[in-house]
């Protein structure tokens, strides 16, 4: 599986602005923990292809 950032690069770079100012934790989560920290570990953990929970991120099955 490779990990590719979302297509959409306004989205990319509004988000990443959040992150900067939210000191990199996850602007979606409640909680300013270890494991909301971008990339969180939902997102490292997951097995399946898909979008991280905040849809900056998408992990791609190989070909």
């Amino acid at each position: 599986m490779r990990i590719e950032l979302n297509p959409d690069k306004e989205f990319v770079n509004e988000f990443k602005k959040e992150l900067k100012a939210n000191n990199n934790y996850c602007p979606c989560r409640l909680k300013k923990t270890p494991d909301t920290k971008c990339m969180c570990k939902d997102f490292r953990e997951q097995q399946e292809a898909g979008y991280c929970h905040c849809g900056l991120y998408h992990k791609v099955a190989d070909d």
